[in-house]
This record gives C-alpha cells, structure tokens and sequence, in this order.
C-alpha cells in the first residue's frame, strides 16, 4: 500500500488487478481510500485525487457531521426504528423459534430466556433483511420501467462506506441494510440511483440530469438521508 498526501489530507492507495479506479471516503473520521490498476503510476493517481479535492473535502465534512446513534443494547423500551417510524422494542421471552412481530409502535422480540446481545441483534437484522426482500422488488420493477433499463438481481448487505452499489457489467445493485431503519423514500432514491448508473457510469453532468429527470426532488431524499442518525458501528481498518 502506497500513501498520497494532499495538504492534510493522507489517501491510502492500494493497485490491484481492476480496471477502473475507485475512490472511498470512510467513516467515522472521513479516511481516505483509493483502489487502482496495477500498472497506473502513483502521479495519474495523484492527479486524479487532486481532481477530486474539493469533493473529499465536502464527503469528509457530511460524514464527521453526521449524527451517530449510542451503541444498541436490545433491551425493552429501546429505540429502533423501521422504514423512518420509531419504535420501542418489547422484549418477550419464550422457548418457542426466534421472531419479530411489529405491532403499533412496538417491535416485539420473542426470544429465548438468557438469548446474549449479539444474537438479539442478529435476530433484528434477519428480520430487517427479510422485510427489504419483500419491499425492494416492486420498487426496483416500477423505476425500471419508468427509467428503461432492467437490472438482473439485487442483494442486500452491510456496508460502511456506501448506501447502495452497482455492478453494471452483471446489472446487479446492492443496498445498504441499513435502509431498513430509513424513510421509504430514502430507500427509493438510493434505488433509482443505482439504477440510473445502468445508464450512466459517472457520476457527471449527465447522470444528474438523468436524476433531475426521472426524480426531480432526489437532492431532498439525499440530504435527508445524510442529515438521519447512523447506526453505532465498531470501526475497524
């Protein structure tokens, strides 16, 4: 691994077997990284960084401003929340299978008697993932139309740097499962934006005005998703 220094700004640069280069603005502190070709000189790199100075600058300051929640305990009346609704969760001990029944404005956890903290929060994000399985095709299928491309599949998963992803030689889209806990029309934006890179690669002039077309108020959802707390994460690099 190579380092690039820009002011007080140090860029960790890792070259590998990739053909495009990628750069990532990691939280909680704003660290950054970028992922290039093997045989690209560490100057083209550092062009490029430069290129991109100003919005490493403003990536960092949305990142350490943003709002984080205390670590989650997963005990009874603590806060979680679905699809932007908060609602305290309700412990209830039983020895039958492990589920989530959301009721009013209870999540309700059946759970076996001395179940540990990490599994209760396992038993959370299963349930989190199967509610996204159910809720995200349908959306995917109404923007698809209405934008005119067709993805092959979506996944949903963990990640800390980004809110969704897409791999546009196989068409598929990845999102954040922590999406579940935001508004629906936070959600939708990340989709549609995932879903215009089918068209446009970059994120350009030309891929703003695809957004500014197909979603005229999609700097309103961005905005509002950076300004909602994250979940507490143990950072690790």
């Amino acid at each position: 691994m190579s380092q690039i220094q820009l002011g007080n700004i140090t860029i960790d640069v890792v070259q590998k077997d990739i053909k495009n280069i990628h750069l990532s603005i990691h939280p909680p502190i704003g660290k950054v990284t970028i992922a290039a070709p093997e045989q690209m000189s560490l100057d083209t790199i550092r062009v490029f960084a430069i290129s991109k100075l100003q919005w490493i600058k403003k990536q960092q300051e949305i990142i350490r401003s943003q709002p984080r929640e205390a670590p989650r305990e997963y005990i009874n009346r603590e806060s979680h929340y679905f699809l932007g609704k908060r609602y305290l969760l309700k412990i209830i001990e039983c020895n039958s299978t492990p589920k989530i029944i959301l009721k009013h404005s209870r999540i309700e956890l059946y759970i076996k008697e001395n179940t540990t903290t990490e599994k209760r929060e396992e038993i959370i994000a299963e349930w989190y993932r199967s509610q996204l399985k159910e809720i995200i095709p349908p959306i995917i299928s109404k923007w698809e139309k209405k934008i005119g491309v067709k993805s092959n599949e979506f996944g949903i998963k963990r990640m800390k740097t980004k809110w969704g992803t897409c791999n546009i030689e196989a068409k598929r889209i990845w999102l954040n499962l922590e999406l579940a806990r935001k508004p629906l029309e936070c959600l939708e934006y990340i989709i549609v934006h995932e879903l215009v890179h089918l068209l446009e690669r970059n994120h350009n002039q030309r891929f703003i005005n695809f957004m500014d077309e197909f979603m005229p108020k999609w700097e309103f959802y961005r905005d509002e998703l950076n300004r909602l707390p994250f979940r507490h994460i143990e950072w690790k690099y």
